[in-house]
């Protein structure tokens, strides 16, 4: 019964999802160069107990989702945003694509067992963990990888005759629709075997909160003359959280239900995936403005948080004057320029002090858990956000 009710709500949500064009995707967690990232998560996958690259390794690795992998091999040589999607799961080393699992297992080992749980439930903990806070880790990773899919979706009407044949872009479409959906079922499935209803309530509400953030996303076109005039600092932290940090948040919640732990600790392991995932985005959003040279042929989204910020800070009638100095001849816009605009103001500093803010709120939150190398683990992470 739980199985089927999470699956409908999800079958009703999920064409908000497909209908978004595959330029945005939802953010993952990653290393954006420095080393010391890689080494936080490097040590703090052997806290966990193994390597959190493979969570999901037996759902890619089933016999189903093999036969949808060999009718994806057929977008070999097109330009289909899936094909990129499927090669970055494997091949780019950049990605920590598992990161929402590992910081679920190590809140979970950190927070331990409950002074309400019992002595035989407590035997079931193997490193700390419970199974039923691993599957739980696993359904999060399951849930994200699908959205990640379902967002390579094409919008079929704004193709250019660049973009590559039709019917590669109508397959590949299929092909993005069958294997999020098969993930999804597969997450479901093992929600379900949790038998908490709760966590079946929280798991399904953090989707509905991803697909209403991806939608407030699509809603507000990214076209220079369609950019929402009112995405300042609180809407954009609000939109945010929906489309990129409700997921952790409400997972990290759960982890600590499975566990028995009282509200309070409920509480501090949501605001501690949720500042997190705020921070995170901050960061990525922060690197073509904190990395790039004067002058550098730099891309950006014009829903970054700085240029977000800036536009706020400027107004609408100096951003259209911004806009119309960097046009080329051509009528395109030159990025340098804009990059340029946009440093020259206080887009970038505010948005690297949020970003602080936020890694110390998360840094906060997980204070109230006892002293171990899980909590210095969780320390670590946050902390190396904010080092730029």
């Amino acid at each position: 019964m739980i199985e089927k009710m999470f699956m409908c709500k999800w079958t009703r949500m999920t064409s908000t999802v497909r209908s978004g064009t595959a330029q945005r995707t939802l953010s993952v967690f990653y290393s954006s160069g420095p080393s010391n990232w890689t080494k936080v998560v490097s040590d703090a996958e052997k806290i966990v107990g193994y390597p959190t690259s493979f969570m999901s390794l037996r759902c890619l690795l089933s016999d189903e989702f093999s036969n949808v992998a060999m009718h994806v091999k057929k977008l070999i040589g097109t330009q289909h945003p899936l094909l990129n999607t499927a090669r970055g799961f494997v091949y780019d080393s950049r990605n920590n694509l598992q990161m929402r699992g590992l910081v679920v297992l190590l809140l979970s080992k950190a927070a331990g067992p409950s002074h309400a749980s019992t002595d035989h439930l407590a035997q079931d903990m193997v490193g700390g963990i419970y199974p039923s806070q691993r599957n739980l880790a696993e359904i999060t990773e399951l849930i994200h990888t699908a959205f990640l899919v379902h967002r390579g979706v094409v919008n079929l009407k704004e193709l250019t005759p660049s973009d590559g044949l039709l019917k590669d872009m109508e397959f590949g479409n299929k092909m993005a629709v069958l294997s999020g959906d098969f993930l999804l079922a597969n997450a479901c499935t093992g929600l379900a075997q949790l038998n908490n209803t709760k966590v079946v309530e929280l798991i399904s509400s953090a989707i509905g909160d991803l697909v209403h953030g991806i939608y407030c996303e699509n809603s507000n076109n990214i076209e220079e003359n369609n950019f929402t005039p009112d995405l300042d600092t609180s809407a954009w932290e609000e939109q945010t959280f929906l489309s990129h940090g409700a997921l952790l948040a409400k997972s990290c919640q759960a982890a600590m239900e499975l566990a028995q732990h009282d509200e309070k600790s409920q509480r501090l392991a949501y605001k501690y995936g949720k500042h997190l995932s705020l921070g995170h985005k901050l960061t990525s959003d922060l690197q073509p403005f904190l990395k790039s040279n004067m002058g550098e042929q730099v891309s950006f989204s014009f829903s970054a948080a700085p240029v977000v910020f800036h536009r706020h800070i400027v107004g609408p009638e100096r951003w259209q004057q911004q806009l119309q100095q960097a046009k080329t001849m051509r009528n395109q816009l030159d990025f340098s320029e804009l990059l340029a605009a946009v440093k020259s103001e206080r887009g970038v500093s505010s948005a690297v002090n949020l970003c602080r803010y936020h890694g110390n709120r998360a840094l906060e939150a997980i204070q109230a858990f006892p002293s171990s190398e899980a909590r210095s683990a969780l320390e670590n992470i946050a902390s190396a956000l904010t080092k730029f």
